[in-house]
């Protein structure tokens, strides 16, 4: 690899880290936010590469990288790239998990998920 692009790679890195504090969580394609994030637009900038799409088309699913991670691992659509795992789903009813299973020991429907308990 040479110099000049072991240098950019690293301070692409650098730059991202420092501008994922500072990223804007207003929706893409909005007025005063253009499409993708700030931390995307400055590392498209400093490696030359071509412009990130917004969040929610081809390439480019709804939500950041972390939270479509975090909604696999525990079946959440937190990231908005999941909605058969959002809440009120067979694979996601009401409430929690822990909200259901209090339901479940005490015959109550704080979930929403047992509306036959009262």
């Amino acid at each position: 690899m040479h110099k000049t692009m072991l240098l950019r790679s690293v301070a692409a890195a650098a730059l991202l880290v420092t501008l994922a504090a500072c990223e804007s969580r207003t929706r893409d394609g909005t007025a005063g936010n253009p499409p993708s994030t700030a931390t995307e637009r400055a590392y498209d900038r400093v490696t030359g590469s071509g412009p990130t799409p917004a969040d929610g088309t081809r390439g480019n699913p709804s939500g950041t990288a972390t939270e479509r991670a975090w909604d696999r691992a525990v079946g959440t659509n937190t990231s908005g790239a999941y909605p058969a795992q959002r809440d009120g789903t067979r694979a996601n009813p009401p409430g929690t998990s822990a909200e259901r299973a209090y339901d479940r020991a005490t015959g109550s429907n704080t979930s929403g998920a047992y509306p036959g308990n009262r």
